[in-house]
């Protein structure tokens, strides 16, 4: 799994506490995955999102505008076919 945070150079906190809500679903899922921050004018471009902070995950993009919330991030990784496939119980 890849999550993408994606900011404007000039943007800080912001980004920062977008990262920290990632990082603590993460945490208490506790599923692994790739969390990159990227500061870059142009990867916001390539995904089309013109306000930050964005979360893409697995190169679609879920919030952008505002800094999503622990439980917001956790339903977004529960909704992922792979995620629902590990839980499903075998016969």
């Amino acid at each position: 799994m890849r999550i993408d945070i994606l900011c404007k150079p000039e943007s800080g906190s912001r980004c920062d506490r977008a990262l920290e809500n990632v990082r603590a679903a993460l945490e208490e899922m506790g599923v692994q995955a790739e969390v990159h921050l990227y500061k870059d004018r142009r990867k916001m471009i390539d995904h089309r999102v013109y306000v930050a902070p964005a979360l893409v995950i697995d190169d679609h993009v879920r919030v952008a505008g505002r800094i999503p919330e622990v439980h917001e991030i956790k339903s977004f990784l529960t909704e992922r076919p792979r995620y629902l496939k590990r839980l499903q119980k075998v016969a």
